[in-house]
Order: structure tokens, then sequence, then C-alpha cells
């Protein structure tokens, strides 16, 4: 059963709550400077569209890996030990990416900066424990508003400060930012007590079964594109996937503190939850993507030649919205519940996807579009994770928020990674610009996913526990 909600203390101060806010904005700014400097970082770099794409999710690959780790050591261990232990790390990766020379080292330290993506699920375990349950929602859709809201400053800043400066300070300046917010945290955070319902060991098999899962599901996306090419090396990499997925869904049914209870997973509320937040986040990631790309190129009728400050002027309205989407996808929860505010986001998802496929010849096109796109995305997934945080048993909060982090995690390098497949394949050799056919199907494949999704909405119900 839910701990009621005198079973929550306030514990933390105010002084607390916006030390957690202030990290996350820098966090969630260090997450988004790529999206609008991708194309110069391209031209820099000498990469393809499909090389790029793949820059665009190596954070997440990581973060797929790590969130549930972190979510379920974090529900054992305590979440504070944990947060500033994956901040340092982030720096370290914030600091590798800001001296990298080349695209290898850049790879390495977006890839060190991924493990920021377990930071959530570690704060909303704190909150939780510290705050009573209508206080926790609120800090809890605070916290998740300031990370996407962080995307505001990078999108604004990492254009000018690239052009200005260099590739190179707009890595190193959010990096400050998290080193000096995370001593802050660890000075006003009070602790939280270690959970002792999953047992004391670590399911080290799980835990190693699941990222290879995970990995291998990874790289067979990035390759897809090029499957036709060797397509003996893909089809082994499918056999692999399958075996490690098989593998750690049998090692998990037999574990007696497995890394994630799959009976938590065959909860409707939770699997269906999941299936929203993958599809969400793939029209997401798809228009981050390819909306980027559509502003550069300067094609035949298409494209805007637009400098990486520009870009990240045009951007900067969907990041308004998605930090306004935060508060306001926690309110709406609480009062109509996530199925209602699931389905005007999905609705208002593929309304913009569909839209940006057909008009996208003016910049209020793509500004309304991927306002639209930014604001669903923030109400969905902040529904999403606030209903998911409430339904479960607290001890379980981490480990149930970072599943669905996660899924966000495949969701958006799904999504990006079509997006680079589509213009990597319409893309005339020798040209190095995209076809518009390429964005259009692009917009038009994440748009019809997107309004299928309402399939499974409609079969939700208002957060019953089950």
């Amino acid at each position: 059963m839910t701990a009621p909600p005198s079973a929550s203390p306030v514990r933390m101060s105010r002084a607390a709550v916006a030390a957690l806010g202030l990290l996350a904005i820098s966090v969630g700014s260090l997450e988004s400077v790529v999206s609008p400097t991708l194309p110069l970082l391209q031209r820099e770099l000498n990469m393809s569209p499909a090389q790029g794409a793949l820059l665009n999710i190596m954070i997440l690959i990581t973060g797929a890996l790590i969130t549930p780790i972190a979510g379920t050591l974090g529900d054992r261990y305590g979440g504070k030990r944990m947060l500033i232990r994956l901040m340092a790390v982030v720096s370290v990766g914030g600091l590798t990416s800001a001296l990298a020379p080349n695209l290898p080292v850049l790879l390495v330290g977006q890839l060190l900066q991924g493990v920021m993506l377990g930071s959530l699920p570690l704060t909303f375990i704190v909150v939780r424990k510290n705050l009573p349950t209508g206080a926790a929602k609120a800090a809890i859709g605070l916290v998740s508003g300031m990370f996407v809201g962080g995307s505001m400053v990078g999108l604004l800043a990492a254009g000018p400060v690239a052009e200005s400066l260099s590739r190179h300070w707009m890595f190193a300046l959010p990096t400050f930012a998290i080193i000096v917010f995370t001593l802050l945290v660890g000075k006003l955070m009070p602790g939280d007590e270690p959970s002792g319902s999953h047992g004391s060991g670590i399911d080290w098999p799980g835990l190693l079964l699941l990222s290879g899962t995970l990995a291998t599901l990874i790289l067979v996306l990035v390759l897809a594109p090029q499957a036709g090419s060797a397509p003996v090396v893909f089809g082994a990499l499918v056999v692999v996937l399958v075996a490690f997925a098989a593998g750690w869904v049998a090692v998990e049914r037999r574990a007696v503190a497995p890394m994630i209870d799959l009976r938590m997973l065959a909860r409707p509320m939770v699997w269906k939850s999941c299936v929203v937040t993958f599809v969400i986040c793939l029209g997401t990631a798809n228009g981050a993507y390819l909306v980027p790309q559509l502003l550069d190129v300067s094609g035949d009728g298409y494209g805007f030649g637009a400098s990486p400050t520009t870009i990240g002027l045009v951007l900067l309205p969907g990041a308004v919205a998605a930090t306004l989407a935060g508060p306001i996808g926690g309110i709406g929860e609480r009062r109509f519940g996530p199925r209602t505010m699931t389905i005007i986001s999905t609705v208002m998802m593929a309304f913009a996807l569909l839209g940006l496929s057909a008009v996208h010849g003016e910049i209020w096109h793509i500004v309304v579009g991927k306002a639209l796109i930014a604001l669903a995305n923030g109400l969905c997934v902040t529904a999403m994770m606030t209903g998911v945080a409430s339904y479960v048993d607290e001890g379980d909060t981490g480990i149930a928020t970072s599943v669905l982090l996660v899924t966000r995690a495949l969701g958006s390098a799904v999504g990006a990674m079509l997006g680079g497949a589509l213009l990597t394949a319409n893309t005339v050799a020798g040209s190095g610009v995209p076809a518009e056919s390429g964005f259009v199907t692009g917009f038009v494949i994440a748009g019809i996913t997107a309004a299928l999704c309402l399939l499974v909405v409609r079969t939700m119900h208002e957060g019953v526990k089950a």
C-alpha cells in the first residue's frame, strides 16, 4: 500500500528545493547545447546527417543504461548520496566535451554526460521522502519543469557562445554551473534514509543483462539505416539483442532483489505510461533533430540557411513552452488525471508534426510547430511521471520513474535516428543537401505514430491503482 501523506514529514527547506531547481536548470542547459549547434558541429567535425543524429542521442544512450540502475541504487542506499556521485561524473563528461579536439573524444564526453538523466529519479526519491504528498507532487513538477526549462538557457546561449568564443565554451560554462550547484545541493539538501524493502544485495546478473540489452538495442538502432549493406552483421546483432532480453527476463523473474520488478511493469498504469512516453518522445526527438536541420539547410524552395544563433532563437519559444509545461502538467495531472492530460498532449503532438509536414515554408510555421511539440512533450511526460510516482509504493519511486525515463531515452533515440536515416537516404551524393521529402516523411511518420497512440491512451484509467 502507498504510504499515507503524513508518513512524509516536512524536512526539506525552500532553499534546498531551489538548489535542486538551479541544478536541474544547469543540467538541462548542458543537455541542450548540441541541438541548436548540431549543423555547426557537423561542418566543423565533418559529420554526415546520420553521424549527427548519433551525436544527438549519445546522452540518451548512457541515460538509458544508467537511469534504472541509479533509481534502484537510490531507493536502496539514499537518493542524495547517489545524486552527488552522478553529478561528479556529469562534470567530468562536460569537461571532456569542452576539451574534445575531435568527434571520438566528443562522443566519449557525451556518453559520460548521459548519466545526468539518472539524476531525476534520485531527486524524486529525496523529495518524496522529505515532503508531504501534495508538496512532493508540486516539487517533482517544479524540478521536472526546471530540467526541461534549462534547455531554454542552453538553446539561447549555445549559438552565440559557439560563434563568439568556440564550441568548447558552450560545454564548459554549464559544466561550471553544475559543479557550483552540486556543492550547494550537498550542503542544503537533507539526507534520506535508505530503503530496506529491496534486500541488501545488488542484482548484478540482472544489471549486466539489462545493460547489454539496452546497449545492443541502441546499436541496432544506429546501424539500422545501413542494414542492407551488412545484413549478416545486422541480423547477428538482432539475435544478440533477443538473447540479452530473454536472459534478462529469466533472471529478473527468479531474482530475490531484482533491478526492475517485472510485476510492477505488468501493471496497466505503468506499461501504458511507458508506451505513451515512448511515442511522445519519439515525436519530440524527431522534431528536435529535423527542425534545426531544416533551419540550417538552403534548398530549392525550402530551408532558411540560418546561423546557430538564429536557430537557437527560433527554438527558444519551444523551450519556454516546455518550461511552462512541467508545472502545468503536474497541476493538470492532479486535477484531471493522467489520461485527460495525455489525450490533450497526444492530439497536440500529432497535429504539430503533421502540420509541419504540410506547412514549413515560413519561420513562424517552424516556431509554432516546435513550440506545440515541446508543450505536448512536457505536459505528457510530467503527467506520466507524477502519476506513476504517486501510483507505486514509496520504496519503488526511484525505479518506477527510472523505467519511464529509460522509455523516454529509447523513444528519443528512435526518433532522432529515424530523422537522421531519412535525411541521409534523401541526400543526393556530393550535394550534402537533404531533399525536402526527407523532412516531410519524418514529420508524417512521427505524426501518424502519435495519432495511433490514442488507441492506448483511451484505455488508461485516471490514476486508479491496480
